[in-house]
C-alpha cells in the first residue's frame, strides 16, 4: 500500500494562521511588537508569515499548503518578534502532536502559546539494547551487570547549522549517579555509535539457575537514562538534544530488551513562565493521512465519478452529490478537479454543472457569483492549469513593482507628509495601465483547457439570457478577472509569483506594507475594469477610488476587455502555444557542491542563486548577476534525491547531466521536494532521460551505493520517473479517489438523509420538508439510484480499510524502528510484551 500524508485546507491546502492575541508588550517605552509566525515540521521551518508591525494582537490571515514529504512527530507554530537589529526572538510556540491533529481538524481553535526553551526542543529517536547478565568473580560470588548498547540515533535536530552528537548514559537509583559517554560523531544527525557500557546491578536475593528472577524491590529503584548532546565549541556549553528514561523492569524474565525510543524533553528543564503571559494563537488545521490501495480497489467509485458528466440530470451524478453533502464546496472541488483533469474529463464535467447552474439563475447580474460547486471547480482548475500562464503574464511586472517601491497611496487620509497625491496617482495609473495591457494581450497564451471551459460558460449564459448582450462577457470575466488575475495581483505569493516571506532572519526587513498597499489598489482597479459593470463609481466604497477610476472611463478599455474575453472563450482545440520568451518557473538560494573537489572542506559547498525557466536551469553568485553555469533543459537526464550519508547533509538532490551530476542542498524538505518535482516535470519529455541512477555520490574513486569504480557506470537504482509531461499538474488518480471516498465516509449520515429526501419527494409532491431543503434534487428516482451505488462502493472500501487497519495493528511492534516507544506508548509496550511472555516482577 502507498501511505501518503498531507496538510489540506480551503483554497489549495492549508494551515490557516489568522490571529494572535494578548502578546506580552515589549519591555521598553514602545510597547508594541513586530510579530511574525512560522510553521515547522518538528524543528524544520517550512513556512513564514508576513510581519505584522506595531501590534500585540497581530492578524496574519495567511494560508499554507504542504504535501508532507517525510515522517514527523509535531506540527509546530512559533511566534517571533522582529527586534531592533532585525533579528527574530521567540515569544512562544504551539506544538501539536501528529496523533492529536485530528482533534482540531477543520476547526478554528485558540491555542495558548507555550514557552520556548532549548530543553523542550527535541526530535529524533535512539536505538538501545539492554542485557542483564551474571558474572562470577574469582571468589565465587555471583554479580549481575547491565550491558547497555547505544546503537544509533536518527533525525536529531541540527543546532546552529551543526550536529556533533554524543550520548551520555547513566544508571539511576537511590544511590547511583554513574555516567558514561560515547565518542562524539561529527557532522551527522544520524549517528552510528554502537558502543557498550557496563553497570553493576545489586542483587539482594540469591540467584538460582532454575529461574532468572529480577527482584521487584531492587528493580523498581533502578532506571537507565540516555541523554543526547550536541558537542558545542561555544562558551555556553553543550546543547541538550533529547533523552529517554528506561525502567529496568522492561528486561522482564528474559533479561534482554532491544527497542527504539523517541527522545523526550528534559524533565523540569524549561523556564518557569506563566503560560497565560505569552498570549494565544488561533489556527485552523486540516490534516489528512490517506492510505491508498492498489488501483483496482477504486474502480467502482472511480467509474461512478467519471460518468458524472453523462448523467441526466447532472444533479443526480456522483460528483454533484459529493458537492451537496460536503460541508464546504471547496472540500469536494479539490479532489474532483484533480481527478477529472487527470483523466481528461474536466471540460465536459464543468460544462454540465455550469449549464445546470445557469438554468437555475434568474438574474444575469448574479451569474456565477455564489460559492457553488461550479465556481469552486473552475477556481481550482484555473489554479492548476493556469499557474504558468500567470507566471509569464504577471510575474515580470509584479517583480518590477516590488523592486521599485514607488509610492502609490491615493487615500488623502493615509498620505504621508513627504508624498504628493498627484505623483502617487500617476505612479498607480502607470502600473494599472501596464498590468491591464499585459493581461489583455495575453489571450494567445491562455491554456486550452481554460479556453474550452470559458467557451462553454459563454454559450450557456448567452443561450439562457438572450436579451442581455453583455452576459457572454460577464460570465467569463467573473472568473478570469475576479477569481484569477485580481487575487494573483493582491497576493502574488499564494500564486507563486513571489516567494513566500523569506526564511532567513536577516531578510526580515524586506517586508514592505507600502508595496502590499500598491498591489491592493491595482487589484481593485483591474477587477473593476474587467467586470464591465454599468456603473463604475458604484463599485467603490471609497470616494478616492471612484475619482481615480475616472482615468479609465474610456471606451478603449472596455473594447480591450471584450476582445480579450472573445479570444479566450473561442471554441477550438488548438495546441498549446509555444512561447519564445523564457518562463521563470522557480528561483531561490540553495547550496551547491563544486564539481571535482575533495570530499571534505567547506570550500566544496557554496551558496548560489538558482533559477529555472522552461529553457534552462542556471545558478548565479547572487540574484541579478550573470549565470555562473547554465544547464539546458534538454541536458537534464534525471532529477533524484541524494542519500544523506553521501555528504552527511539533509535535503540534498542531484541534477544528472550527460557528463556529471550537480549536487544541491535545499533549505528544507518541502523546498527540496518542490525543486525535484518542477525540475522533473519540465525535463520529462527529454529523449535521453535515464531509467536508472546512483542514489549516492561518486567519491574517492567509487560510487558509495554500489561500490563500482567507473564514474560512467550505469545506475544501480531505477529512476522515480513516470510523472506526466505536463508541467502544470502531477496527480495521483487513486489518491484523489481515496480522498473522495473519505469525504463520502465522513458525510455518510447526509447521504442517508439525502436518500430519505428522494423518497419523500417521490411520494409527496408538496411543499419541501425543512430538513431536506438544503439538497438540490431534480430527479428523485435517478438521484436515489446513484446514492445507492455510492453507498455500496463506499461500504466496500470501508471493509478494505477495516481489514487493512486490523492487519496493520497485528503487525505493529511497539519499539521497532517504525514504531518507537514514546511517552504514551510505554504502557502499550509493557502490555504487548506481557501477551507474549510471563513476567516474574
Amino acid at each position: 500500500d502507498k501511505i501518503k500524508d498531507k496538510i489540506l485546507r480551503n483554497q489549495r491546502v492549508k494551515d490557516k494562521m489568522p490571529f494572535s492575541k494578548n502578546i506580552p508588550p515589549y519591555p521598553g517605552p514602545n510597547k508594541m511588537r513586530d510579530c511574525y509566525c512560522t510553521v515547522n515540521l518538528d524543528q524544520e521551518e517550512v513556512f513564514r508569515t508576513k510581519i505584522v508591525e506595531k501590534s500585540l494582537c497581530p492578524f496574519y490571515g495567511e494560508d499554507f499548503y504542504c504535501e508532507i514529504p517525510r515522517s514527523f512527530r509535531h506540527l509546530s507554530f512559533y511566534v517571533f518578534d522582529r527586534e531592533v537589529f532585525r533579528r527574530g526572538s521567540s515569544i512562544g510556540k504551539v506544538a501539536v502532536k501528529k496523533e492529536d491533529l485530528q482533534k482540531y481538524h477543520g476547526k478554528d481553535t485558540w491555542f495558548q502559546l507555550q514557552p520556548v526553551s532549548a530543553d523542550s526542543e527535541v526530535q529524533g529517536k535512539v536505538h538501545l539494547e539492554l542485557r542483564l547478565s551474571e558474572v562470577i568473580t574469582d571468589s565465587g560470588v555471583i554479580n549481575h551487570k547491565l550491558a547497555t548498547r547505544v546503537l544509533e540515533c536518527q533525525g536529531l535536530p541540527i543546532v546552529n547549522g551543526q550536529c556533533d552528537p554524543y550520548a551520555a548514559v547513566s544508571l539511576l537509583g537511590p544511590s547511583r549517579s554513574e555516567a558514561k559517554k560515547t565518542k562524539v560523531k561529527r557532522k551527522t544527525n544520524n549517528p552510528q555509535f554502537d558502543e557498550v557500557f557496563y553497570f553493576e546491578v545489586t542483587r539482594p536475593l540469591s540467584y538460582t539457575k532454575r529461574q532468572f528472577d529480577v527482584e521487584e524491590e531492587d528493580v523498581d529503584k533502578l532506571a537507565l537514562r540516555v541523554d543526547l548532546w550536541n558537542a558545542s565549541n561555544l562558551k555556553f556549553g553543550d546543547e541538550f538534544l533529547g533523552g529517554v528514561r528506561v525502567p529496568l523492569r522492561v528486561l522482564g524474565q528474559a533479561g534482554v530488551h532491544d527497542a527504539w525510543y523517541f527522545l523526550q524533553p528534559r524533565e523540569n528543564g524549561g523556564k518557569s513562565v506563566k503560560v497565560e503571559e505569552l498570549g494565544s494563537l488561533r489556527l485552523n488545521i486540516v490534516y489528512t493521512e490517506d492510505h491508498v490501495f492498489p488501483s483496482e480497489h477504486y474502480t467502482p467509485l472511480r467509474d461512478l465519478l467519471l460518468h458524472s458528466a453523462n448523467v441526466e440530470p447532472v444533479s443526480a451524478s456522483t460528483a454533484n452529490i459529493l458537492g451537496e453533502v460536503c460541508r464546504e464546496k471547496q472540500e469536494a472541488a479539490i479532489p474532483l478537479v484533480r481527478l477529472f483533469l487527470h483523466y481528461g474529463k474536466i471540460v465536459p464535467f464543468i460544462s454540465a454543472i455550469a449549464h445546470a447552474e445557469v438554468n437555475r439563475t434568474q438574474d444575469p447580474n448574479t451569474i456565477f457569483r455564489g460559492n457553488s460547486l461550479t465556481s469552486k471547480c473552475i477556481d481550482e482548475t484555473m489554479k492548476l492549469a493556469g499557474m504558468h500562464y500567470l507566471q509569464v503574464t504577471l510575474k515580470p511586472i509584479i517583480d518590477e513593482i516590488c523592486a521599485e517601491h514607488k509610492s502609490c497611496e491615493i487615500d488623502p487620509v493615509k498620505l504621508k507628509e513627504s508624498e504628493n497625491l498627484e505623483t502617487n496617482r500617476e505612479n498607480l495609473r502607470h502600473y494599472v495601465d501596464r498590468i491591464f495591457n499585459v493581461i489583455t494581450t495575453s489571450g494567445v497564451r491562455c491554456p486550452t483547457v481554460m479556453c474550452d471551459i470559458f467557451f462553454s460558460l459563454r454559450e450557456s449564459a448567452a443561450t439562457r439570457f438572450q436579451v442581455d448582450q453583455d452576459v457572454r462577457y460577464t460570465a467569463v470575466s467573473s472568473f478570469i478577472f475576479l477569481r484569477f488575475f485580481a487575487p494573483a495581483i493582491l497576493s502574488p505569493n499564494l500564486f507563486h509569483l513571489r516567494p513566500h516571506h523569506p526564511l532567513n532572519p536577516q531578510h526580515l526587513l524586506h517586508s514592505d506594507p507600502a508595496t502590499s498597499r500598491t498591489l491592493t489598489l491595482i487589484s481593485k482597479t483591474i477587477q473593476t475594469l474587467g467586470s464591465l459593470a454599468k456603473s463604475k463609481s458604484a463599485n467603490f466604497k471609497e470616494s478616492y477610488m471612484a475619482a481615480f477610476y475616472d482615468y479609465f472611463n474610456e471606451q478603449k478599455y472596455a473594447d480591450a476587455v471584450k476582445n480579450f474575453l472573445d479570444l479566450i472563450s473561442t471554441s477550438g482545440k488548438w495546441d498549446q502555444k509555444s512561447i519564445e520568451t523564457p518562463i521563470m518557473l522557480k528561483e531561490g538560494f540553495m547550496i551547491k557542491r563544486a564539481q571535482g573537489r575533495n570530499r571534505f572542506g567547506l570550500k566544496n559547498f557554496k551558496k548560489r542563486w538558482f533559477r529555472l525557466t522552461n529553457h534552462e536551469f542556471t545558478y548565479h553568485r547572487t540574484k541579478g548577476e550573470g549565470a555562473l553555469c547554465s544547464i539546458p533543459i534538454e541536458n537534464i537526464l534525471a532529477v533524484e534525491r541524494l542519500e544523506e550519508e553521501s555528504f552527511k547533509m539533509k535535503n540534498m538532490f542531484q541534477v544528472i547531466q550527460p557528463e556529471r551530476a550537480l549536487y544541491i542542498q535545499a533549505n528544507n524538505c518541502v523546498e527540496a521536494r518542490d525543486w525535484i518535482d518542477i525540475l522533473t516535470k519540465v525535463s520529462q519529455c527529454n529523449r535521453k532521460r535515464l531509467s536508472t541512477y546512483h542514489p549516492s555520490a561518486y567519491l574517492n574513486g567509487h560510487w558509495l551505493c554500489c561500490k563500482l569504480s567507473a564514474d560512467a557506470a550505469p545506475g544501480c537504482t531505477p529512476c522515480t520517473g513516470g510523472l506526466p509531461a505536463n508541467i502544470q499538474l502531477d496527480v495521483d488518480g487513486d489518491r484523489e479517489t481515496e480522498r473522495i471516498y473519505s469525504l463520502f465516509s465522513t458525510y455518510m449520515t447526509k447521504l442517508i438523509k439525502m436518500q430519505e429526501a428522494c423518497g419523500s419527494k417521490s411520494v409527496y409532491d408538496g411543499p419541501e420538508q425543512e430538513e431536506y431543503s438544503s439538497f438540490v434534487i431534480d430527479d428523485p428516482q435517478e438521484t436515489y439510484k446513484t446514492l445507492k451505488q455510492i453507498v455500496s462502493a463506499v461500504q466496500t472500501l470501508e471493509q478494505q480499510h477495516t481489514k487493512y487497519k486490523r492487519d496493520k495493528f497485528k503487525k505493529t511492534k511497539i519499539g521497532s524502528q517504525e514504531h518507537p516507544i514514546g511517552d504514551k506508548s510505554f504502557q502499550c509496550y509493557i502490555r504487548q510484551q506481557s501477551e507474549s511472555s510471563t513476567y516474574s516482577i
